[in-house]
């Protein structure tokens, strides 16, 4: 994967979790500046990488859905199953990169979604066997096991689907 490519996933991935609350405004105007520095660039990514933190609450919300449509990535609605879906395989991304822990990878999905999102039911299941754990006949290494598992089997549907 070119750098390019790279700073499109990367910003594709936080432009979902900051829609659902997982990333910060100033988190996503540090990744537009590092986007343009690998060479991704449209108008709006310039603006955006412009920005100040204090600036970056109130004009991200705005001018990111113009920077994503400039780069051809997706913006997806708060509370659509699409965008919900995104959001969890963006942050089994995260768990795939070694910047969550399969513990909080299951987590975050449980209390986001809970039971409700089909494609993230089982990692609300695991959630659930974590809190059970010293009652069961399961080890946390084997949990953690089975949670990176579905992390990327998540990521492998993900590359099937684009």
């Amino acid at each position: 994967m070119s750098p390019i490519e790279a700073a499109a996933d990367d910003l594709q991935d936080l432009a979902v979790r900051w829609s659902i609350g997982e990333a910060r405004a100033d988190d996503v105007v540090e990744l537009a500046c590092a986007a343009l520095v690998a060479g991704l660039d449209s108008p709006a990514l310039r603006v955006l990488a412009g920005y100040t933190r204090a600036e970056a609450e109130y004009e991200v919300p705005d001018l990111l859905p113009v920077a994503l449509d400039e780069l051809d990535l997706v913006f997806y609605p708060r509370d659509s199953e699409a965008g919900q879906e995104a959001a969890v395989r963006a942050l089994a991304h995260q768990l795939l990169a070694g910047k969550l822990t399969p513990r909080d990878l299951a987590l975050r999905v449980h209390q986001r979604f809970g039971h409700q999102l089909p494609l993230a039911e089982r990692l609300a299941e695991l959630d659930d066997e974590y809190d059970i754990i010293e009652y069961g006949d399961r080890t946390l290494a084997e949990l953690d096991a089975e949670v990176t598992a579905e992390a990327q089997a998540l990521m492998h549907r993900r590359l099937d689907h684009n």
